[in-house]
């Protein structure tokens, strides 16, 4: 049986033990490091299910640990950030976080995260067979790639998710809450602004013309939804 290790990376004992002792209570096995560049040596040797990544900490903080783990891994990344730094929250998922946790939160919260955003893999590897095309876009979720006009477009892993949940489901209306449900899953304790958030930035990476023949609209007071442009 594969040991599921889970990484845990802060520089202070006092959490790093609080949530060693969960994880382990949860079946996992705990991995912890103390500043950057042991977490990514560690990420390395035991290739974790998860990363839970605090923004502060000796060597390379947390952005720098993400981006460099990003190059070549889509492992989970859970980062914690402190209360009030709204800035750290849309940095790390605008470099490809998962989630962000914000101090001081409880074990429980932590934990539901956990569970949250490890079915959110599991659901993704069951849809790993499908590619979904339409006109000019090809999304590939298994090897989470996103080509438009047959060039690869970078996206984060929440990009390519929502992206993949609006296109599999053309001319549906998502609200922000179905989209957070969808991508993040039911446990995710954030608000509307991180779904208002992500779609701004992929609106921002894929730069459609108007003449293109998708879009993804927003239907003012409501959410989301994925257009096909017939002629």
């Amino acid at each position: 049986m594969l040991t599921k290790y889970l990484l845990i990376a802060d520089d202070n004992e006092g959490i790093l033990d609080i949530l060693t002792t969960y994880v382990t209570k949860e079946g996992y096995s705990p991995i912890v490091a103390h500043d950057g560049e042991e977490t990514i040596k560690k990420f390395i040797e035991y290739k974790p299910l998860l990363l839970l990544l605090d923004v502060m900490m000796p060597k390379k903080d947390g952005f720098v640990v993400c981006r460099e783990i990003r190059q070549s891994s889509n492992v989970p990344i859970i980062m914690i950030t402190a209360k009030g730094e709204d800035g750290d929250r849309i940095m790390g998922l605008d470099i490809g976080a998962d989630d962000y946790i914000v101090k001081p939160f409880s074990p429980g919260e932590v934990m539901a995260r956990i569970r949250a955003v490890l079915r959110r893999l599991e659901f993704s590897d069951e849809q790993g067979g499908e590619v979904i095309y339409h006109p000019g876009l090809k999304i590939n979720l298994s090897d989470y790639e996103v080509l438009i006009e047959g060039q690869a477009i970078s996206l984060t892993k929440k990009e390519i998710e929502i992206l993949w949940v609006l296109a599999s489901n053309p001319g549906k209306v998502f609200s922000r809450d179905n989209l957070l449900n969808s991508v993040w899953g039911y446990e995710y304790f954030g608000d509307a602004r991180t779904v208002d958030t992500h779609i701004k930035r992929l609106r921002s990476k894929i730069n459609l013309p108007e003449t293109f023949s998708w879009d993804i609209k927003t239907i003012w007071g409501v959410g989301y939804k994925f257009e096909v442009k017939h002629a």
